[in-house]
């Protein structure tokens, strides 16, 4: 948690660092328990006891979307007609942020390649399948 005003307590001071690094363009993967954070590749940040969804939400907070981009968010997919229960809340979650949201789905091994390239994985303890999320980082415009 953040001893800051206006800063969402589900950011860790690790994380925030990791946001305020990104440039426009890179990504951050979310991930649910089950997904082989440690193993992927990129620098991972634990987020105990934190939801997917929770957790995006408190990023879009502080980090926009890649506006430029033709996709700018990736759910993973699970192959089946009937989507996973957990996009329902993405999907609210994004309306809810006000970011112009770009999402296509892809499948589970498309996505642990997109991960791998990522500049960062946050792990958290998901425990619905396939709550797997990738965000592209977007720019912040001058006022």
């Amino acid at each position: 948690m953040s001893m800051l005003k206006g800063i969402p307590a589900e950011l860790s001071p690790e994380l925030l660092m990791v946001l305020a690094e990104m440039g426009h363009g890179d990504e951050i993967a979310i991930v649910d328990g089950n997904y082989p954070a440690h193993s992927s590749g990129p620098l991972v940040i634990r987020a105990d006891g934190m939801g997917t969804p929770e957790m995006v939400a408190a990023i879009l907070k502080l980090m926009p979307l890649d506006t430029f981009a033709e996709a700018n968010v990736w759910y993973m997919d699970n192959g089946q007609e009937k989507k996973p229960e957990v996009w329902k809340e993405f999907d609210a979650v994004l309306a809810a942020s006000g970011e112009e949201a770009r999402v296509q789905p892809i499948d589970r091994f498309e996505y642990y390649d997109r991960a791998q390239d990522a500049y960062a994985v946050i792990a958290t303890s998901e425990t619905k399948l396939y709550a797997c999320i990738i965000l592209k980082k977007g720019v912040i415009f001058p006022e």
